[in-house]
Parts: structure tokens; sequence; C-alpha cells
């Protein structure tokens, strides 16, 4: 590792049709889950297997793909950064959310 930077790449498909949201000065961003799976034998020797969902946002130029390309059930690779972020919930407590800003995607099926 020539520097240490926040980077993530996931290869995985999307749990859901992608969230856009247009805002009032006319920037886009889209939001979507990609599910990733994962195994491993337990002690026992038995397979287990594991999906994970991660929350991914795409600004900028990548949501005019995203939009008109990208479907439910699709397997895409991502690269982007971990963010993280808190808000309150209507009860009043406090929610932490971690997502990928995606700054790379490449569409592997669909």
């Amino acid at each position: 590792m020539n520097a240490l930077r926040n980077k993530v790449q996931l290869i995985g498909r999307l749990g859901q049709e992608p969230e856009i949201i247009t805002f009032d000065d006319g920037n886009k961003m889209a939001k979507f889950s990609l599910a990733t799976d994962d195994s491993y034998k337990d002690k026992s020797g038995q397979k287990v297997e594991r999906t994970y969902w991660h929350n991914v946002i795409v600004r900028n130029g990548l949501v005019n793909v995203v939009e008109n390309y990208v479907v439910k059930g699709q397997e895409i690779a991502i690269e982007g950064k971990l963010t993280n972020r808190s808000y309150d919930d209507k009860e009043g407590n406090k929610r932490y959310v971690t997502e990928i800003l995606c700054n790379e995607l490449l569409m592997l099926s669909k």
C-alpha cells in the first residue's frame, strides 16, 4: 500500500430499483441497496452463507447511467468511499448511517 485512503470496491446485485432524487437546483442523486454474498465453513465443517447489504449513493454524471440503465437484480461493480452521517428519527432518537459514495460503476449483467 503506497498510500492509505478511504476506498471501497464491491461487486453485488441491486436489492431494489434505484431511487432518483431531484433537487430544487436540478441536480440529481441516486440511492440503492447493494447485496454482496460471503460464505465460510463453521466449526463442524458446514458451509454458512451470508448476505450483506450496503447503502450506495451516486451523484453527478453517474446518476444518468443509474437512472437509465441500472435495475433491480442487476449485477454491478462499484468503487467509492465510505461515508457516515447521523440524523434524528421521528421519535427524536439519533440514528447513524454508513453509506458508500460511488464514483465509478460498471454494469456486469442485466
